[in-house]
């Protein structure tokens, strides 16, 4: 027979556990969709309207875009969901023709665009909260391919709507059928930073078998292939970025400039014999912040035949508007030409934008106010983006 005392506490024993396991339930449950709407808003703002011969034009565009960080978190890319920026039936509404998925495998804390240290990680938590498979929670190279399983996955299960992108001849492919008047979205796998290599080059066959087409060197620190324009040493490409390069070329993976060193742009802009790629940012002289490209990167850029993907979030453009990416995409025309301007939303990677995916129309009407043709607007939409593609994928 228990003691009174005893009898009275078990309760409470009780009660505390049932509390730690609601806790943790919660913890598991809520807190990465709070995590995701917390970082990735869309705000109110006075967007143009789209009128009926603008609709008609952008309903007509192979329209791509080059950034998005969507598999970082955890929903299902099939569903129209009501956070974030970006899913299946969100690309369909836009009109979208192509989007790069990129794989984000490491952000440091207190992340900003100045100096960041190698030696934190926001994203293990993250796997960890998101209940991802083990593997991934202590190994940057297992969340890449795992992030790539996820957007295999998602392809497998669209009924055909998603489309992978891994060669020449499955790009054709997505834009034959589009053209033919199929509801088709392309799907491309891309890697943003190389710390995902953790240090071993023989892991970018790993990368690449799973799919990997477009690679940024650098995120948000310095790795062992570069510098990143926002880390400590901001140095340049090292001998083992000078070897992926390299092999990046010969297999057709897309080389994104993105978030590297200015010294480490200049030396991969020097070294390419294939167009490179800028996937998201913006420009220096419309919205300087060093995030974005100087005029002499923008024409080094051009030199390759490569295009300069806007993007659509304030540190990118200054300012939320359609006005202010049309501003930077006017830059890049002035300075590399417009066979140069392309499109890098960034969305979901942890920004703030106006509009999401299914409202890009009002880019295109943007355009139209300001005397684009229609042929130019397709350029600058996704044509430019799907040559570049085209002449680089194997």
């Amino acid at each position: 027979m228990s003691s009174p005392k005893r009898r009275w506490l078990r309760p409470i024993l009780i009660g505390s556990l049932v509390l730690g396991v609601v806790a943790v339930v919660g913890f598991f449950t809520v807190a990465p969709g709070a995590v995701e709407r917390s970082m990735n808003k869309t705000v109110a703002a006075d967007l143009p309207e789209v009128s009926a011969q603008t609709r008609e034009l952008h309903d007509s565009l192979q329209i791509a875009d080059m950034h998005s960080d969507t598999l970082m978190w955890d929903r299902d890319i099939l569903k129209r969901s009501s956070r974030g920026h970006m899913d299946l039936p969100r690309l369909q509404d836009g009109n979208v023709a192509l989007q790069v998925f990129s794989s984000v495998s490491k952000s440091p804390k207190h992340q900003n665009y100045d100096s960041n240290s190698d030696q934190t990680d926001n994203i293990e938590l993250l796997t960890v909260a998101q209940l991802q498979p083990p593997r991934t929670w202590g190994s940057l190279l297992q969340r890449s391919l795992y992030h790539a399983e996820k957007l295999e996955k998602a392809a497998a299960d669209s009924d055909g709507q998603l489309r992978l992108v891994r060669t020449r001849a499955d790009l054709a492919s997505v834009l034959d059928d589009r053209a033919a008047g199929q509801n088709v979205t392309g799907a491309l796998f891309s890697v943003e930073g190389l710390q995902n290599l953790e240090g071993n080059a023989a892991n970018f066959d790993r990368l690449y078998d799973a799919g990997m087409r477009m690679a940024g060197f650098t995120h948000f620190f310095d790795n062992e292939t570069a510098g990143s324009m926002h880390g400590e040493e901001k140095g340049g490409l090292t001998d083992l970025g000078r070897t992926v390069f390299a092999e990046m070329e010969r297999r057709g993976v897309i080389v994104d400039i993105a978030h590297a060193s200015h010294p480490a742009i200049k030396e991969m802009l020097e070294r390419a014999t294939r167009p490179v790629v800028a996937s998201h940012g913006g420009v220096q002289a419309t919205c300087d912040v060093n995030r974005n490209l100087t005029d002499d990167e923008i024409r080094g850029v051009a030199a390759t035949g490569g295009v300069v993907g806007i993007g659509y979030w304030d540190a990118a453009v200054c300012e939320l508007t359609p006005a202010a990416v049309v501003d930077a995409i006017e830059h890049v025309i002035k300075v590399g030409g417009l066979e140069t301007a392309a499109l890098g939303s960034d969305y979901d990677g942890a920004t703030t934008v106006a509009w999401d995916t299914s409202e890009i129309a009002v880019i295109t009407q943007e355009l139209r106010d300001r005397g684009r043709s229609d042929d130019e607007i397709r350029a600058i939409m996704g044509g430019n983006t799907l040559r570049v593609m085209a002449e680089v994928l194997p």
